[in-house]
């Protein structure tokens, strides 16, 4: 569910942070993703707990899972592996976003660029490029079936006034020489509207993204590890963790315990029920996306490209369009901005967001030229709960002043351009002990002390929680 456009808001309280149990119906039926049946969702690799296990990640979802598949690709495979999760695999944020694979080739990295210097924004960038590229080969090397298209993905904006400041700042971004923007054309004029097909269009802009069906991957990688001998527990939340006096860590479910040498955190949104001092660093908010169809014997308009459409009020939009002439299509955040308790510090994915609930009824016809005689309508709607952290950052790494325990998280609901190759490069970390210094991940992702504090001392109107870029970091 990427691509939240609303402002900082006021210090929340301490959130319930664990997720809420799924319904017996309703959760999957919602959510178009988690329609495809996987006989794997529900999957227990063994009847009880195993007592012991080396390297234990929380979390199902994206992050947890490529974590284990790149552990037992790299050198971890000789290691006991334990996959725990609360609900079914790929239950949250993976299995309910927008399918959108999008690194930002210019988007927030001024902000970046600003807090850090120009080399700083430019690794972000380039890590999320390389994010894509690394998806599509192990999508080929796997053969897994998940939909994934390789095309280009169009920015537009409808506002005067905010294309001229996205000008400036692709101005800005080519200025500074990157290479990477030789893949990004920025369109202005009379013709913007027929080049990008929306509406009253302004600007617009295009680079190379990638589509997927994000569920399907996730499970695909799951069948894979079982077979590498990695152990799955669904419907497993950790309760607690404390320190084994003897070496290592033992964690609570209300299924037993089990004991670890290595805990990763890959629960995103919910990492602060077991690490508390990441309350205000990594907060829980709520996202809405939805699926539009035609009805059966239309033929809907070819679009071939991914979309980011800003109106003419600045009401941001994220989509992407499906071989079966479906379209996925989320955000619409600036309606819900006010109405705090129904998303902000909230992890009750098993409610709509009320005010935003009927946003993309009639989307397609008044937004794109050529459909406004389809009878396109939204056939499926549902939430996810992201991140957000603090600094807009995701926080990688170890996690300070626990010895064996780390941390993957905090994905501001830009998850899907930086998981995958973030982690390749934790598993490195965890089997190997390389330094995250030594790794490829950008510096400003990762986690320490200083970020920690800075937001616990901090108010969220002096962060930046949801990635508008008003943020004005010491360089860490």
């Amino acid at each position: 569910m990427p691509h939240s456009d609303c402002p900082p808001l006021p210090t929340a309280g301490t959130p319930s942070c664990f997720p809420t149990p799924e319904r017996p119906e309703g959760d999957k039926a919602d959510c178009f993703w988690q329609t495809h049946h996987d006989e794997l969702r529900d999957h227990r690799s063994t009847s009880e707990l195993p007592s012991h296990s080396d390297i234990v990640i929380i979390g199902a979802g994206l992050a947890g899972v490529s974590t284990a598949y790149h552990l037992t690709k790299d050198g971890g495979s000789s290691k006991s592996i334990t996959i725990l999760e609360a609900r079914g695999a790929c239950s949250g944020a993976t299995g309910r976003n927008g399918g959108h694979c999008r690194p930002d080739f210019y988007g927030h990295i001024p902000t970046y660029m600003d807090r850090a210097g120009d080399r700083a924004g430019a690794e972000i960038a380039e890590f999320e490029i390389a994010n894509l590229r690394a998806l599509k080969k192990v999508i080929e090397r796997e053969s897994i079936d998940c939909d994934f298209t390789l095309a280009r993905s169009v920015d537009v904006w409808c506002n005067e006034e905010a294309a001229k400041s996205a000008k400036a700042v692709y101005d800005r971004m080519v200025a500074a020489g990157f290479d990477y923007m030789d893949d990004v054309v920025f369109y202005t004029g009379d013709q913007v509207e027929g080049i990008c097909g929306v509406k009253g269009a302004k600007a617009c802009a295009s680079f190379t993204a990638g589509t997927m069906w994000p569920f399907k991957f996730v499970m695909h990688l799951i069948k894979k590890v079982l077979t590498l001998g990695v152990n799955l527990q669904t419907h497993t939340p950790v309760e607690s963790i404390t320190r084994d006096t003897q070496g290592g860590y033992i964690l609570d479910t209300p299924r037993g315990r089990i004991h670890a040498d290595n805990v990763i955190h890959a629960n995103n949104a919910y990492v602060s029920g077991l690490l508390p001092e990441y309350g205000k660093n990594i907060i829980p908010c709520k996202g809405i996306c939805s699926r539009i169809t035609v009805p059966e014997g239309t033929t809907a308009p070819l679009l071939n490209n991914s979309y980011i459409n800003r109106t003419e009020d600045n009401t941001l939009s994220y989509f992407i369009p499906r071989a079966d002439g479906s379209i996925i299509v989320g955000g619409a955040a600036k309606l819900f901005r006010s109405h705090e308790e129904q998303w902000y510090d909230n992890v009750n994915d098993g409610v709509l967001i009320d005010s935003a609930k009927d946003y993309y009824n009639g989307y397609m016809q008044r937004t794109y030229r050529g459909w406004e005689d389809t009878g396109a309508k939204v056939d499926k709607i549902w939430t996810g709960v992201m991140g957000y952290s603090f600094d807009s950052n995701p926080h990688i790494g170890h996690v300070p002043e626990k010895d064996g325990q780390f941390i993957l998280a905090g994905f501001n609901g830009h998850g899907m351009p930086v998981i995958w190759l973030a982690a390749q490069e934790l598993a490195k970390m965890v089997s190997n002990g390389v330094p995250f210094e030594k790794t490829s991940m950008p510096r400003l992702f990762q986690t320490s002390q200083f970020r920690i504090d800075r937001a616990q001392a901090g108010k969220v109107e002096d962060g930046d929680i949801l990635g508008t870029g008003n943020f004005a970091a010491t360089k860490p």
